[in-house]
């Protein structure tokens, strides 16, 4: 069983690629955009000034965390299908909008960017018209006023219904961040292939009641250097949340973010009392939106 397989998105994806009214935010590092396997992916950068039509947010250098990073999340996303990646929802829109700097690959660890710098590159992609949001962040330089940028940022993507996804984070702790604790995210903890929560993945009473699991060990996506990447970690698990819920509101476009996003998180289970959270199960929340919603198929 493969990843798709073990959080239930096969048949989602069966279903479509997702449509291009869809926008995900990818706040991230920027992206190998003359990779061919992203050659039909629909790309927009935003800026504090909105939507380019051409995106600038290509790699500058290649051989860097914050490119190799950006290329395999949105890989996940936006590859071809038939790719080596998961190539969960190529069909939407990819909001392109980097956050990390192109330094020299040291650790290979998740790279960072400041609550201040999170915070406006949140209020440009809602301003700018995205309808789903995937953060894959750690965070540096935490201040109390960076705190309070961010949470205004985040709540105004909640008041314009746009969906936040948030790697819960590497870190191999208990507790929560200014992202993971916010009500309105969806925080996204690492599985490994039998539901066992990775020791890397942070966890947390937050994380536990609003988020959910999905797999992050050994995941492959799209390379910079023409070769597959395989990463893992909480930064791998994310874009299955945030892809299956692409898949799913380009199903039911009617549905509001509050209706896509309990569909996902509620989808069946109920176990919401432990600091680890359930697994992602997209094809429950398809059929849980299909009966609310007439005139879908639940087969």
């Amino acid at each position: 069983m493969g990843p798709v397989n073990l959080v239930r998105l096969a048949a989602l994806m069966d279903r479509g690629q997702g449509m291009p009214e869809i926008a995900i935010a990818l706040i991230d590092g920027p992206v190998a955009l003359n990779h061919p396997d992203l050659a039909a992916a629909s790309v927009l950068e935003i800026s504090r000034s909105g939507v380019s039509g051409k995106p600038k947010g290509a790699c500058a250098m290649a051989d860097t965390v914050a490119c190799t990073h950006g290329t395999f999340v949105a890989g996940m996303l936006f590859a071809r299908r038939g790719s080596v990646a998961p190539a969960i929802c190529p069909g939407c829109t990819l909001f392109l909008r980097p956050v990390f700097a192109e330094a020299p690959n040291g650790n290979g660890q998740m790279p960072g960017a400041t609550l201040e710098e999170l915070a406006a590159a949140i209020i440009e992609c809602v301003n700018s018209g995205a309808r789903i949001i995937n953060l894959s962040s750690a965070l540096l330089q935490a201040s109390p006023k960076g705190e309070r940028q961010l949470e205004d940022a985040l709540n105004h993507a909640a008041h314009r219904g746009v969906i936040t996804v948030a790697a819960a984070g590497n870190q191999g702790m208990v507790g929560s961040s200014a992202i993971t604790g916010h009500v309105w995210v969806i925080p996204v903890a690492a599985c490994d292939m039998r539901r066992r929560p990775l020791r890397e993945s942070n966890l947390g009473k937050s994380i536990g009641r609003r988020g959910l699991s999905a797999p992050g060990e050994d995941i492959t996506s799209l390379g910079t250097n023409g070769k597959p990447q395989t990463l893992g970690g909480t930064s791998a698990a994310a874009p299955f949340v945030t892809g299956a819920i692409a898949l799913l509101w380009s199903e039911f476009r009617g549905a509001t973010a509050a209706q896509i996003k309990m569909a996902v998180i509620q989808a069946g289970n109920a176990r919401r009392g432990t600091i680890a959270p359930p697994l992602l199960d997209a094809w429950t929340a398809y059929q849980s939106l299909a009966s609310a919603h007439t005139g879908r198929s639940m087969q």
